[in-house]
C-alpha cells in the first residue's frame, strides 16, 4: 500500500481493535515493510495517538489511554449507535450531559454520510423514550442546528410560539444554548427586536442558518446562565420554599433537582429553605416524587395547591 494517508488510517483502525498486534502481523496486513510499520507508529504517535510497543523477539503495538482524546475511527454500526444515544442524551435534558451531548451530536452529525443519517434518524422515529415527564422534550435535529449555529457565529431564523400562544418570525444571533436539566432555552440577540432574549427550544420551529456571520455583542451578564436566570425570575416571581422531610437528606437531594439542596436536622430527617422561581405545580409534583413524608411550612399558595391537588386525587379513587 503505497497511499501514506490511506495506511494510516487502515493502520489506526487496525489498533483500535482492543488486542495487540504484533508487527508482523500489521506489516503482512497491509503489505508494507516493518520498517514502514514502525514509521507509520511513529507518526501516529506525533499527531497524539498513544501506541504502545511491546518488547520481545516479535514485538507488538496497542492504542492505550492518553492524557487527551484524539479522533476515532468508526465503522458504520458504531457510528449510528453513538449519534442514536447522544440523540437521546440531548433530547431529553439529561442532566449533567445535555451540553455535552449536543456537541458531540452536532459534530458527529455534520460528518455521517446521507445513508448513515438516514438509519439514525429512523431509529429515532421507530422508537418512543420513558421521560420523567416534568421538562419539554427537544427534537434532535433543531437542538444541532442552534448549536451549530452557536459554533459557526450564524444568524438564525426560525418561527417561535410564546407562553400565550401568540406565532412569531425571528432573526437572532444565537449566543448560547443553556440547558435547566428541564428544559433546553437558546440565549440570543434578537435583531429584529435590538435586545437580547431568551428563547425556548421546544417552542422554536423550522430553523436554519442564514450563511450570515456576525460579530459576538457582550451579553449584558457576561456568563448565558445568570442571564437565563435573571430572566427567568422577571418571567416567574420566586418565593421562599420551605419544606421539612422526614427522610435523610442524601435521599432527598438524590430525588430532587440539583438546585433544590436539602439540609440535615437528623440522621433521618432534613430541612429545604431556598428561593425558587419554579412553579407550583413542578414543586407539587417534584416533592411527591421524592418518596417520603414531608410538610410544607411556606410558600402558602403551593399549600393551597397539594391540598386541592389532593383532594382532586382522592376523589379520583374514590
Amino acid at each position: 500500500m503505497t497511499d501514506t494517508p490511506a495506511r494510516l488510517l487502515n493502520l489506526l483502525s487496525l489498533l483500535q481493535t482492543p488486542r495487540e498486534w504484533p508487527g508482523s502481523e500489521l506489516a503482512e496486513r497491509l503489505a508494507v515493510s516493518p520498517r514502514t510499520i514502525r514509521r507509520d507508529i511513529d507518526r501516529l504517535r506525533e499527531l497524539g495517538y498513544p501506541v504502545e510497543a511491546t518488547k520481545g523477539a516479535v514485538g507488538g503495538y496497542r492504542l492505550v489511554a492518553g492524557t487527551a482524546m484524539p479522533p476515532l475511527l468508526l465503522d458504520d454500526e458504531e457510528a449510528v449507535a453513538i449519534a442514536v444515544g447522544l440523540r437521546a442524551g440531548a433530547g431529553h435534558a439529561i442532566e449533567g450531559v445535555e451540553e455535552a451531548s449536543v456537541r458531540a451530536l452536532a459534530k458527529l452529525e455534520q460528518v455521517l454520510p446521507s445513508r448513515l443519517r438516514h438509519r439514525v434518524s429512523t431509529l429515532q422515529n421507530a422508537t418512543i423514550p420513558l421521560t420523567r415527564g416534568d421538562g419539554a422534550t427537544v427534537a434532535p435535529q433543531t437542538l444541532t442546528a442552534l448549536a451549530a449555529a452557536v459554533t459557526g457565529q450564524e444568524r438564525l431564523r426560525f418561527g417561535y410560539r410564546a407562553g400565550d400562544g401568540a406565532e412569531s418570525k425571528r432573526l437572532v444571533e444565537p449566543y448560547r444554548l443553556v440547558s435547566t436539566g428541564r428544559r433546553w432555552y437558546l440565549v440570543a440577540y434578537d435583531v429584529g427586536r435590538e435586545d437580547w432574549r431568551t428563547f425556548r427550544v421546544d417552542r422554536v420551529s423550522d430553523p436554519f442558518a442564514t450563511g450570515v456571520r456576525f460579530a459576538p455583542r457582550e451579553l449584558p451578564t457576561g456568563d448565558a446562565a445568570a442571564y437565563l436566570a435573571r430572566s427567568m425570575a422577571r418571567a416567574q416571581p420566586e418565593v421562599d420554599l420551605d419544606v421539612s422531610f422526614d427522610a435523610p437528606a442524601d435521599f432527598v437531594a438524590a430525588r430532587l433537582p440539583a438546585h433544590l439542596v436539602p439540609t440535615p436536622l437528623t440522621d433521618t430527617t432534613c430541612r429545604l429553605r431556598t428561593r425558587t422561581a419554579d412553579s407550583t405545580e413542578w414543586l407539587a409534583l417534584r416533592l411527591a416524587l421524592v418518596d417520603a413524608p414531608f410538610t410544607i411550612h411556606g410558600p402558602a399558595s403551593l399549600t393551597a395547591y397539594v391540598e386541592e391537588l389532593a383532594s382532586r386525587l382522592a376523589a379520583a379513587t374514590a
